[in-house]
């Protein structure tokens, strides 16, 4: 179950108009590493994934990245970027080809963790395109919520792998939980 929540997963703040650079930020809105494909991929796999747990965590981190992308479209916003649409930087619509179509529950989360450095990446060099301090913090936290979702993956790789009785993965969900309390 999804629920919405007035406040953004963190504050943006932007001090200084620049439209270029919210162009850029479409790459993280509707192109193929963006938020929107990382909860679309997410919630496939969680349709498909049969341990209730890791479909608790993968639904957990869809909602997240959703509220990712709405902070990606409030910097746009602000910075008086285009209209959001979902397109990437260049205009070119987003796909379903972006979103990994794996069944086998390694397959998934190999893709999931690959999806995760893939935005990672990204967030780092937009990171260095601007010299806007709060558009700094928000890639930077962005960035690094990116890095949590990939470990979290990876371990319920190696969980899988090493035959982890089902309630196990539990304890993912709960270290999720706990992530978001560094925030």
């Amino acid at each position: 179950m999804f629920s919405y929540s007035k406040p953004l997963f963190y504050p943006v703040d932007v001090q200084l108009r620049d439209p270029v650079f919210g162009q850029i930020l479409l790459e993280h809105y509707g192109g193929k590493d963006s938020e929107y494909s990382a909860a679309s991929q997410y919630l496939n796999h969680r349709s498909n994934m049969r341990n209730r747990y890791l479909r608790d965590l993968l639904g957990l981190i869809a909602a997240e990245e959703m509220g990712h992308m709405e902070m990606i479209a409030v910097a746009i916003n602000k910075l008086g970027g285009p209209p959001l649409c979902y397109v990437n930087s260049q205009g070119i619509p987003w796909n379903l080809s972006y979103v990994d179509q794996s069944l086998d529950p390694l397959a998934m989360l190999q893709a999931d963790v690959e999806a995760e450095v893939r935005a990672r990446m990204l967030y780092n060099q937009h990171f260095t395109m601007t010299n806007d301090p709060g558009l700094k913090k928000m890639i930077s936290v962005l960035g690094g919520r990116e890095d949590v979702h990939k470990h979290l993956f990876q371990k319920a790789q190696m969980m899988i792998q090493n035959s982890a009785p089902p309630e196990q993965f539990n304890d993912l969900v709960v270290l999720y939980k706990a992530s978001l309390q560094n925030l």
